[in-house]
């Protein structure tokens, strides 16, 4: 049998009271934690809607969607147990586009907004907080098909080969004062260069005495003197 003496109680007294000081405060840190919950608030307006359809289709994600916010019928939204931390907050909508941004919530409850850039994500530009979207247009999900224009005739290669000398046939004379002597005589010269000259042998009779050996020389014949 269990001896129950006063230093055994005692003991076992003591046991239990260290065992309840070692887990009352982490029990009451969890519960603090717990309650430590915050709200984003923020308006979605898109200036281009005629009707307000869009509102129904519209998703407020937080981090891709760990926390998920839904639209009122004047556009507001209030995503609610967001504890503190640093937050990427889209508007989702299958016919509109939204620029995201980060929130910022402090472990005291303070909240800020700032833009996001992925380029330099040090850059601190900050927004207006409850958050304000506006819609930068529709989406495109299809790239418009291409159709045909007058310059893309007229930027054609082979119309340029073509226009290009025609142009300059035409124009240049009207340009050049064909009345001044001296730019006479300069044409007169350019004109030579193109022209073949005279003391240049033919091409055809060069090959052929080349490959043939040469041409015969027509034979000189002497004349007698006649006598008398």
């Amino acid at each position: 049998m269990m001896d129950f003496t006063p230093m055994f109680c005692l003991q076992n007294l003591v046991k239990c009271c260290l065992i309840l000081v070692t887990i009352s405060p982490t029990c009451g840190t969890e519960e603090i934690s717990e309650n430590e919950r915050y709200k984003i608030e923020g308006k979605v307006t898109i200036p281009a809607a005629v009707d307000q359809d869009w509102i129904a289709s519209t998703r407020i994600l937080v981090d891709g969607g760990e926390f998920l916010g839904f639209l009122k019928n004047d556009g507001t939204f209030s995503v609610n147990s967001v504890p503190s931390g640093s937050y990427m907050v889209e508007v989702s909508n299958p016919s509109y586009v939204f620029e995201p941004a980060r929130v910022d919530i402090t472990a005291k409850g303070k909240i800020r907004a700032r833009k996001i850039n992925n380029v330099k994500s040090s850059a601190n530009s900050p927004l207006v907080y409850p958050l304000r979207f506006k819609s930068r247009g529709k989406a495109g999900y299809f790239q418009a098909r291409e159709q045909w224009r007058i310059t893309d005739f007229l930027m054609n290669p082979m119309i340029l080969m073509m226009v290009l000398p025609l142009f300059l046939i035409m124009v240049l004379p009207k340009l050049v004062n064909s009345n001044d002597p001296e730019t006479q005589k300069e044409m007169q010269n350019q004109m030579n260069i193109f022209k073949p000259n005279n003391q240049m042998p033919d091409m055809s009779e060069f090959l052929s005495n080349l490959f043939g050996g040469g041409g015969k020389k027509p034979s000189k014949s002497k004349s007698k003197p006649k006598r008398t």
